[in-house]
């Protein structure tokens, strides 16, 4: 088939500078035969099995209409436990017509289906004739139809089976990571689809699955970061599938965000036989660049054209950025500066109550840009590849992310790991050129040695150059993987990154503030928290990983993510029927870690000043209560209504509290000084009674596209007579639509029903407790719910092909009724179920956070002073394995008393203050010590049950030898409550607790010792 060119050769495209194209499609900016299409229109589905569905002639004027992405259990997101998703088969058809002057009676063209992901398994028929059978259900594939197609109309069908134990048909294998506790089941054609269309020589599609070709590769290196220059390399593959070679040059053309031309550069002219595929490439020292950074999404559209005696034949945008990684001394640097990674775990689903993740690209970038906004400057995406739309998203909010290929919780050896294998090969060649991605991940566990080396040399083969370290949960003895870290504990390094994957695990529902705010919420079991309680704990979790920061000595913490960021659906311990640790809820609703979390965490690695008070101050007439601040600051002081009442007890590094603080309406401030001088503050005030209800809508660049795809969203606020939101409102808002949209609601705690809670635990749920909620539907879908906390979040859908304005009207009791109009937009015309219409294209990267800092990041704290010599009566075997910089390693005494010490010679004298000691059983043991400097006793106490490292500080003090004693037998008593969902020591994480036996045993699994910065 012959496509014939449907754009002049040599004439202008020009987008406005605020529309970025999609990555791998046709150029806008450089004339040329290829198009690329939105296939996303025009689809009819049907749930359950249906013979024949594949053939042309089927009726399916019955089939529901619906535009992708579409997952045919959406209404059930957030409304049932993961477990009861609904499941089957769900069958898909499309008809379309190709550009009349694209007639199928030439021979040459190409014809390429791009589908970004189907869960679980896809087959694909083109005119009745299977193309393409996908089976991994993470990511995407693609097929050429080009035999296939025909004048006139076309038909797509694709048969998807979302079944928990669906099984590979060729090996009869089950899919690792296709599993009912972590991979919400959203069933269905649930990621985008693109038609692409180009002439018989042309550049492939970064698509092995399907096609078994590699597309556009571009990176940067030979950084100048003073100057702003780099090396930019281009480099595409080239199919010939003509009958005759082809002599053909690469281009490069190189565009800043604004469109403007900032470097043209050509490659070598090299032929291309009929049948080959060949990599061609161009590079050029490019100056004045901008790197891209942690919330400085600046991105480049490098285009690609095949030149052919100097006329374009073949052109694509890829859109990326440019920044320097090294990963050295236990530390990451951007752009030669240290940053700490603060950020989240978030399930790769990242999904939305009612919508699953049928999603409309600027959702990805309100999400994102809230997780960049609450401090953090990474996500982890957990035991799947992300969908494309989030990994372009994380591009241009400049958030850095850790992407996996599949996983569930462990290593295997069977096919499953070929299984594995595969899919981290077609997830490093689709997103190798978005510069967000800094870590691939290779599991969500330990693998071993030879599994890891089968990775790297993947990586190797397909992303050389990019930058990016590959690893994998744990790994901490690894001589191959880049970086590593256990799931919650905390580990040190002086050689490759170490941050923890999913610290942090306990959660909190939005509308349980504190024990003195109805309806009034305890803390039980321990990790079923109120709002307040949790921004503690994140903020005690969080201090063990600052403590040990870059800058802290030879051996640091690169960091950690906290799990999770927003709630999902994609597992559940506490009273919902979906997981409640998020930072913000399934609407993306702030909870108080929010705050703690923006406090702390806005920094690269030294933080900036900031302040916050938790919680609210509308509280009963009698309240006595503690005040907690989390501030940056040295000093906090607390003034009600102009009343000073004194400065906070600090604990935690960031946390300051005042006990017992008898509740008086008005307005509570908090004063914070700061080291270099400056002032800080946050205040509370006592607001009135509800008085009105307050819209903001939220929608696209565009406003609402009637596209039968976007999605506008609105909050509700209950304020009082100034305006102000009433924190302790939780009103009943009924809701009514009117005009081109559907109603798709928001969540809360409760059940639309009006059923009553059980008081007691259900039968089968061991793990449940009085007044629990796991078979509430959480007012999905109801257009009556309430706020909480004074706020909730709803949203609509646009139909496809209406007009006309939205309205959307919110009532309650007592106050009086308000409407909002939404702006409305028409996407672009579609013809022939082809659409030109890219929701992407109109998406602007965010320069929040500005350019990487050029001053250093952090300030050195400490000096680390090395023994020369250890030693101790008993055990002295291994001593050397204190020091060894393996996490996996320890020493342990004899068992003894005598034994239960040990002596070390710096080979000079030293200042010393500070010992930071990972003990055996750090989580569950706190070991009586002594610390003797040159005879002298610096410090006498038990260390702190800790995640990591126990800090014992003391005095500065100078001397050579010190010695280590352990003054009385050990117990174990865990500090932390039930924080994760593991059963044994072992699964949990190896503290060493399950193996050394308590009593007189110094067990220590390494222990760096330091002194003052040196002046």
């Amino acid at each position: 088939m012959r496509l014939k060119t449907l754009i002049l050769a040599g004439a202008c495209l020009t987008a406005p500078s605020s529309w970025p194209v999609l990555a791998q499609d046709a150029s806008v900016h450089v004339a040329s035969p290829r198009q690329t299409f939105n296939f996303n229109t025009g689809w009819r589905m049907h749930h359950g099995e249906q013979a024949d569905a594949a053939t042309p002639r089927f009726d399916d004027a019955g089939w529901q209409a619906v535009v992708l992405p579409n997952a045919f259990n959406e209404t059930e997101a957030f409304a049932r436990d993961i477990r009861d998703l609904s499941t089957g088969i769900t069958w898909y058809r499309k008809r379309f017509t190709l550009p009349s002057d694209a007639p199928v009676s030439d021979q040459g063209g190409k014809a390429l289906l791009e589908f970004e992901g189907v869960r679980q398994a896809a087959e694909v028929w083109v005119n009745g004739t299977s193309v393409v059978l996908s089976e991994n259900g993470a990511m995407a594939f693609g097929a050429d139809i080009t035999p296939l197609l025909r004048p006139g109309e076309n038909v797509v069908a694709v048969r998807v089976d979302n079944a928990w134990d669906y099984k590979e048909r060729e090996s009869g294998s089950r899919f690792q990571w296709n599993d009912r506790n972590f991979n919400v089941n959203y069933g269905g054609i649930t990621k985008n689809v693109r038609l692409h269309l180009t002439g018989d020589t042309y550049q492939t599609l970064p698509l092995w699955a399907g096609l078994g070709t590699t597309g556009q590769y571009v990176w940067a290196d030979g950084f100048d970061l003073a100057a702003r220059s780099a090396t930019i390399h281009a480099e595409t593959q080239v199919r010939n599938d003509g009958t005759t070679p082809r002599t053909l040059t690469l281009r490069a053309e190189l565009r800043d965000r604004d469109g403007t031309l900032k470097a043209t550069f050509d490659g070598t002219p090299q032929a291309v036989a009929a049948g080959e595929s060949r990599s061609l490439s161009a590079e050029q020292v490019v100056a004045d660049l901008q790197w891209w950074s942690w919330g400085h999404g600046y991105l480049y559209t490098v285009t690609t054209t095949l030149l052919e005696g100097g006329r374009p034949i073949d052109s694509v945008d890829v859109v990326t950025g440019f920044r320097k990684l090294d990963f050295d001394n236990g530390t990451v640097q951007l752009n030669g500066r240290a940053i700490q990674m603060h950020g989240y775990a978030q399930r790769s689903s990242n999904e939305w109550p009612a919508v699953g993740v049928s999603l409309p690209p600027w959702i990805s970038d309100f999400s994102n840009q809230l997780l960049v906004d609450s401090g953090g400057n990474l996500v982890r995406w957990m035991h799947i590849t992300p969908s494309k739309q989030d990994v372009e998203s994380a591009d241009r909010v400049g958030l850095l992310q850790a992407v996996p290929a599949g996983d569930s919780e462990r290593d295997v050896n069977d096919r499953r790991w070929e299984m594995r294998v595969a899919l981290m090969r077609d997830n490093i060649i689709y997103n190798r050129n978005n510069p967000s991605v800094v870590f691939w991940e290779g599991g969500n566990e330990s693998i071993s040695e030879g599994h890891m080396a089968e990775l790297k040399a993947i990586r190797d083969r397909y992303d050389p150059h990019g930058g990016r370290a590959i690893g994998s949960r744990e790994m901490l003895d690894s001589t191959i993987a880049e970086y590593g870290g256990e799931m919650l504990y905390i580990n040190k390094s002086g050689d490759i990154p170490m941050w923890a994957m999913e610290y942090s695990r306990d959660e909190s529902a939005r509308l349980y503030q504190d024990n003195w705010t109805p309806p009034f919420h305890q803390d039980a079991p321990d990790y079923n928290r109120n709002g307040d309680s949790q921004a503690v704990e994140d903020v005690r979790r969080w201090y063990e990983y600052y403590r040990v920061r870059p800058g802290t000595g030879d051996r640091v913490s690169a960091g950690g993510v906290n799990i999770i960021w927003s709630d999902s659906n994609t597992h559940y311990r506490g009273d919902n029927n979906y997981r409640r640790s998020g930072e913000v809820d399934a609407m993306r609703l702030p909870k108080a870690s929010f705050f703690a979390h923006q406090v702390m965490w806005n920094g690269w690695v030294d933080p900036a000043p900031g302040t916050h008070i938790l919680g609210h101050w509308n509280y009963a007439p009698g309240t006595v209560k503690p005040v907690q601040v989390v501030s940056t600051g040295e000093e906090v002081e607390l003034f009600l209504n102009g009343r000073s009442l004194g400065p906070g007890a600090r604990s935690d590094g960031f946390l300051f509290t005042w006990p017992d603080v008898v509740w008086n309406g008005g307005v509570l401030e908090a004063v914070a000084r700061h080291a270099d001088r400056s002032v800080t503050r946050h205040k509370l005030e006592t607001t009135g009674a509800p008085a009105a209800l307050k819209l903001t809508p939220h929608t696209s660049p565009r406003g609402l596209v009637l596209d039968g795809a976007d999605l506008a969203l609105v909050d509700v606020e209950v304020v009082d007579a100034a305006g102000r939101r009433v924190p302790v409102a939780n009103d009943m808002i009924h809701w009514t639509v009117d005009g081109p949209a559907g109603w798709r609601g928001g969540i809360a705690q409760g059940d639309s029903s009006g059923r009553p809670r059980p008081a007691v635990p259900v039968a089968g749920h061991d793990e449940r407790y009085p007044g629990t909620a796991r078979e509430e539907d959480n007012y999905i879908l109801s257009l009556d719910l309430p706020v909480e906390n004074g706020i909730n979040r709803v949203m609509v859908r646009a139909n496809a092909g209406g007009t006309g304005p939205v309205r959307l009207t919110a009532r309650a009791d007592g106050m009086a009724p308000v409407t909002i109009e939404l702006p409305t937009a028409q996407p672009a015309a579609a013809s022939g179920g082809l659409s030109t219409d890219f929701p992407e294209r109109h998406q602007v990267a965010s320069l929040s956070r500005g350019v990487t800092p050029g001053a250093p990041t952090l300030t050195p704290t400490r000096t680390t002073h090395h023994p020369v010599a250890v030693t101790s009566p008993g055990n002295a075997g291994e001593l050397a394995m204190l020091n060894d910089d393996n996490e996996l390693t320890r020493w342990v005494s004899d068992g003894t008393q005598r034994g239960a010490e040990i002596t070390f010679d710096f080979g000079k004298v030293v200042r010393l203050s500070e010992v930071d000691m990972k003990a055996v059983g750090w989580r569950t043991r706190g070991y009586p010590l002594r610390l003797e400097l040159d005879g002298r006793t610096v410090w006498e106490g038990a260390t702190p049950q800790s995640l990591g490292y126990a800090n014992i500080a003391f005095p500065p003090a100078a001397g050579r030898v010190l010695r280590i004693v352990q003054t009385a037998p050990v117990a174990d008593r865990d500090a932390f409550g039930q924080i994760v969902e593991l059963a044994t020591p072992r699964a949990a994480g190896d503290t060493g607790a399950d193996e050394v036996q308590p009593g007189w045993r110094l067990g220590i699994v390494e222990i760096d010792f330091h002194g003052p910065v040196a002046p």
